[in-house]
């Protein structure tokens, strides 16, 4: 799975232009005949994971081709933006490039009774559809820990690494936003959220904290044992090893919803709303849940975990988007987390 995001900001004012070819990561026809109606989709989730959603929507509709391709976030928003994608269908985990795509009119609205019946923090403007609920979490390695209490929140985390500095030095690991989109926008988040992230930051940085530009490379050093923890790791990519321990802070953990959208050029809308219909319904949470290892929308399990915090979309998504802000909160960032 690949597991890194380039930092949204600079998607905004840097990337080149990709009105003729992009980057393709991984390609499959799902195919139905040479003749068949295709449905495409452009995904930044990988084909081994996608897989299972793709082949039980086909179950229900075999004269169907689908035409998947997986691409970084910041490829998907070039390309949809531009116009260029030939996609019906664009799913991404960067809420907010999504967000920005809907709100400057590059995605079609869509309705139907399943899309009415989505909770209201999992849809925008019936342009922006979530089918997935992905938690930001701490993992650990339970034998760096022994003698000490695991942290049940940031205030006894911070405590934890204040008073242990020299047992968790070089062994504290967490995203790199400005290399990380979806490292910016968890960071981000906390900001908003708490003051304690700030105080947080400036102790890891104390710590000579690890950086990192995806979740997968931070769960494998906290299974290897060079890292003792990682801070705000997606929980959906963490396996069930002995090596990991799960961590969902108690006072708040943000939730990330991975969405789907119609681009505003796609050429068989009608079938991608179909699409979306499925993501969206029953039988596909079920698929979701059981096959890609990912946590399907389930409002249920938020009622269960109260300090679950869904990242609603919508404009607030996209403050930080400006650079102005971007520049301002990576400077305070780095002087907190990169310190000489």
């Amino acid at each position: 799975m690949r597991f890194a995001h380039l930092a949204a900001g600079l998607i905004l004012a840097c990337l080149p232009s990709l009105a003729t070819a992009f980057e393709i990561e991984e390609e499959r026809r799902f195919a139905a005949g040479d003749e068949a109606v295709e449905l495409r989709i452009l995904s930044t989730a990988d084909l081994a994971v996608f897989a299972p959603v793709v082949e039980a929507f086909r179950t229900r509709r075999p004269e169907i081709a689908v035409h998947y391709r997986t691409v970084s976030s910041a490829v998907l928003y070039e390309v949809i933006r531009g116009g260029t994608a030939e996609a019906d269908i664009a799913i991404s985990s960067a809420m907010d490039l999504q967000t920005k795509l809907a709100n400057d009119g590059f995605a079609r609205r869509y309705r139907s009774s399943l899309t009415d019946a989505l909770p209201g923090w999992a849809t925008w403007r019936n342009q922006l559809f979530a089918f997935t609920q992905e938690p930001a979490v701490l993992i650990a390695a339970p034998a760096a820990f022994e003698g000490l209490e695991m942290p049940g929140n940031r205030q006894e985390l911070i405590a934890l690494l204040r008073d242990n500095a020299e047992r968790f030095r070089g062994r504290v690991g967490t995203y790199d936003p400005r290399e990380s989109g979806l490292g910016y926008l968890f960071a981000t988040q906390d900001a908003r959220q708490s003051e304690a992230f700030w105080r947080m930051a400036e102790v890891m940085g104390s710590l000579d904290a690890q950086l990192y530009g995806s979740s997968g490379d931070m769960i494998r050093d906290v299974e290897s044992g060079r890292l003792a923890l990682a801070y705000n790791v997606l929980g959906s990519y963490v396996g069930l090893g002995p090596g990991v321990e799960v961590v969902e802070l108690a006072d708040y953990t943000h939730v990330m919803l991975r969405t789907a959208l119609i681009p505003a050029n796609a050429q068989r809308p009608a079938l991608a709303g179909e699409f979306v219909d499925f993501l969206i319904s029953p039988a596909a949470r079920e698929v979701i849940a059981d096959r890609t290892g990912l946590p399907p929308l389930d409002t249920d399990d938020l009622l269960r975990n109260p300090a679950f915090r869904p990242i609603r979309l919508g404009p607030g998504l996209m403050v930080f988007l400006d650079q102005l802000k971007r520049r301002s909160f990576l400077s305070a960032w780095v002087s907190a987390v990169v310190q000489p």
